[in-house]
């Protein structure tokens, strides 16, 4: 099978020192077709207001030059957090990110789902209420896009029954702005086996999630076995998954208008790196071995 004749949507999570204004350039240098960036300092609470004219340097340095920008949130939030005083400052956190990609005009932020600390099903509706408010605080069409957990601990989001059950959750009125980030390595680590099982596992997406629900795509081997329940990303088919279930997601054409973003690691020279794991994946979509 070969991927549809559509924009190739291929990047990575670049880096945004010296502000947001600054990612353009550095995804231009690895070659990126799509970029992933975090909109503020993800280890810290502050809630930049970013400079009207740094919104539109921005939007003018992606203009035409990128075929899809996706935003990550803060490591921070907890939206399903039982301490009441937490969630409201995830809450807070989160509808700063929603206004901050609608200023500069990105159309996916990724989530996390949160962790729920006490009670699963009581951390499902606490993270629905707060993104069910936070999405009616800014109106407009950014998607969340919540993402596969690798199942550790009390995180939210390890099974496409939870995140189903989740969207489920969100008010029917900003429900159609719910979608869905798979993580390769999240899914291997949380069960779902892309290696050996790997029709199987997009089947029972499609049957509990819906084909259309897949916006993002992080492309990460894992550094730790199958079902490890671990969050460890590692380089493009030098981990546990190997080459083939990312030689599938780069050719099958159910994948081919998906964003697929690289977090894998940087080392001492992130563009050299980055630019390496871009090569290896668009060798794949071209059926090389």
């Amino acid at each position: 099978m070969t991927p549809s004749a559509g924009p190739e949507r291929l990047g990575a999570h670049v880096s945004t020192q010296g502000g947001v204004h600054t990612a353009p350039a550095r995804a231009a240098e690895i070659g990126a077709t799509a970029l992933q960036l975090f909109t503020k300092t993800p280890s810290q609470w502050r809630e930049p207001e970013i400079a009207a004219e740094h919104c539109d340097g921005f939007r003018r340095a992606c203009d035409g030059a990128f075929a899809a920008l996706v935003s990550h949130d803060s490591y921070l939030i907890n939206l399903a957090s039982p301490d009441p005083v937490l969630r409201t400052r995830s809450r807070a956190s989160f509808v700063g990110e929603l206004r901050r990609c609608t200023a500069l005009a990105i159309p996916y932020v990724v989530s996390h789902p949160g962790n729920y600390m006490d009670d699963r099903d009581a951390g499902l509706e606490r993270n629905a209420a707060a993104i069910t408010e936070a999405l009616r605080t800014v109106p407009g069409d950014v998607v969340v896009c919540l993402e596969t957990t690798a199942g550790t601990g009390t995180a939210l989001g390890r099974s496409f029954e939870e995140l189903a059950t989740l969207r489920t959750l969100v008010a029917d009125d900003v429900r159609h702005r719910i979608a869905f980030c798979a993580d390769t390595c999240h899914l291997y680590s949380a069960g779902y086996d892309l290696v050996r099982q790997f029709d199987a596992v997009w089947a029972d997406w499609d049957r509990i999630l819906g084909a259309g629900s897949l916006r993002v795509l992080h492309l990460n081997d894992s550094k730790t076995p199958f079902a490890s329940n671990r969050d460890r990303h590692e380089l493009i088919a030098e981990g546990s998954l190997g080459a083939a279930p990312f030689r599938r997601l780069m050719r099958e054409p159910r994948f081919a208008d998906v964003v697929k973003i690289i977090e894998t690691p940087k080392g001492d020279e992130p563009a050299k790196a980055d630019r390496r794991m871009l090569r290896r994946l668009r060798t794949y979509a071209r059926g090389a071995r």
